[in-house]
């Protein structure tokens, strides 16, 4: 591995997965998947244990974390692709003008042009090679499964073609042939999983097939879909999941994120990846853009603003020299804006005004701080209508408004973890739905919708992915 950098300042690893939930860490208590090396990295740092995506799906999500903006701040407020916004103040931006070597490897960050590079020097886009070693296998899509859908069966490649596998050979690839060594590196390592398709090598795929895996929650408001989904297509995002489908699905995610910590160990372990001098100074930040819903309350995918779908990990360990404490747990609600911030903070550069996150550093060191009492988080229509929605949660509780004909939901998160009582009907919370709606209408009051008249909600406005100025 190359030698320590002569720039004092830290390297930045910023790995980041797709579509991986926030409960989805055995640290977390899962009660079968095995993550022990994120678990290392929270053990040794900070978990934020109500981290939320503030927009999610792909796209809003990842340009939130590139602009340390809300979705209402940079226009992008549901998912749609095609337009590209100001790379003027981007988090690799920002570090590549302050002096850091900036690369990103493995899946995109959803930047359009998809070629931009918004402030990365290099990228290295994957995966790459199937084709062409495999002619006449259908390449990284001829196991026939879904891209979007819940079926799954085992990676049908050479498990070194896996995109998990290709991600991280071309981080350490950089590491030993493309890393500057007078300069510190921000690396963002990118993964598709644990998106689907859900496709794992197959020892990691039998190894969930043969464990005790959790029943999908579903809340007594959930509705199942029609014909009990028999006929939907298999990316459809509404489900009732059952027997043997419910149990591939489960064990290709699950196996999905094990196989992926299996080779987290291949770079941030001390035989083959970020040894020596360039692990000690090198903070490590562990995220993803969105959840999954995986069967829980009939549905499947992400665009919710319940907790499969929108709760996410972020762990973030420093460097031996900052000595922040490990097994660090904070609780407060906290969201992809405030990663750019975070960083930006940790490297010495200066954060732009534009920015809406806050730095995290002084909860990585321990500290008490002051904190904004809650998040809020939205997404326009993304499959179907009454998928649009606003939410606002403390980490305690969530309340919840659905757009297309104004229902609200109130979660109490503390004995209800898994959202399956919606109090909001409930006479005895008529006082805590006020509160909160009065909260939500505070947000929304100047938006271009019209989603509140000042004195109430106003339900079916015309809700768009993109805001007016980001057009």
């Amino acid at each position: 591995m190359p030698a320590h950098s002569t720039d004092e300042r830290p390297n930045i690893l910023l790995i980041m997965t797709d579509q991986q939930r926030g409960d989805c860490l055995s640290i977390e208590d899962h009660p079968c998947l095995l993550t022990p090396n994120m678990d290392h990295i929270a053990g040794a740092g900070t978990r934020f244990s109500r981290c939320y995506s503030t927009c999610p799906s792909c796209i809003p999500a990842r340009r939130a974390l590139l602009t340390g903006q809300f979705p209402a701040t940079n226009g992008m407020v549901g998912f749609q692709d095609g337009h590209e916004f100001d790379s003027t103040y981007t988090l690799p931006q920002v570090l590549s003008d302050s002096g850091y070597q900036t690369y990103l490897v493995g899946r995109p960050m959803h930047q359009f042009p998809s070629k931009k590079r918004y402030g990365y020097d290099q990228m290295v886009r994957g995966p790459v090679g199937f084709d062409e070693k495999y002619e006449g296998s259908g390449g990284a899509f001829g196991h026939g499964i879904s891209g979007n859908g819940w079926t799954a069966r085992p990676w049908h490649l050479d498990e070194g073609l896996h995109p998990t596998n290709q991600s991280v050979s071309e981080a350490l690839r950089f590491l030993e042939c493309y890393h500057d060594p007078t300069a510190p590196f921000f690396l963002t390592v990118s993964f598709i999983a644990p998106h689907p398709p859900l496709v794992p090598p197959a020892f990691y795929l039998d190894r969930y097939l043969r464990a005790d895996m959790p029943e999908p929650v579903i809340g007594d408001w959930a509705e199942p879909p029609p014909n009990d989904g028999i006929g939907l297509q298999v990316q459809s995002d509404q489900v009732h999941l059952k027997g043997e489908a419910l149990r591939s699905c489960q064990a290709g995610y699950y196996g999905l994120i094990n196989h992926l910590d299996d080779q987290l160990y291949r770079l941030l372990g001390s035989h083959s990846g970020m040894s020596g001098n360039i692990n000690r100074n090198t903070v490590i930040i562990f995220t993803t853009d969105h959840g999954e819903m995986l069967g829980d309350h009939c549905l499947f995918r992400k665009c919710y603003p319940y907790e499969g779908s929108a709760r996410i990990p972020l762990l973030i360990r420093g460097t031996a020299e900052m000595g922040f404490p490990g097994n660090n747990v904070i609780d407060s609600p906290v969201g992809l804006e405030d990663i750019m911030p975070t960083i930006l903070d940790l490297a010495g550069a200066e954060i732009p005004d534009c920015v809406d996150g806050e730095s995290l550093v002084p909860f990585l060191r321990g500290e008490d701080q002051e904190w904004r009492p809650f998040i809020h988080g939205e997404h326009s229509p993304c499959y179907r209508q009454e998928q649009a929605n606003h939410y606002l949660t403390d980490g305690k509780e969530k309340f919840v408004w659905l757009t297309h004909e104004g229902h609200e939901q109130l979660f109490d998160l503390v004995n209800d973890p898994d959202e399956c009582r919606n109090l909001a009907a409930e006479p005895d919370s008529e006082g805590r739905v006020s509160i909160w709606r009065n909260r939500l209408m505070e947000r929304l009051k100047n938006r271009p919708e019209g989603f509140t008249d000042g004195k109430q909600l106003v339900a079916g406005r015309p809700y768009s992915a993109a805001l007016p100025h980001a057009l």
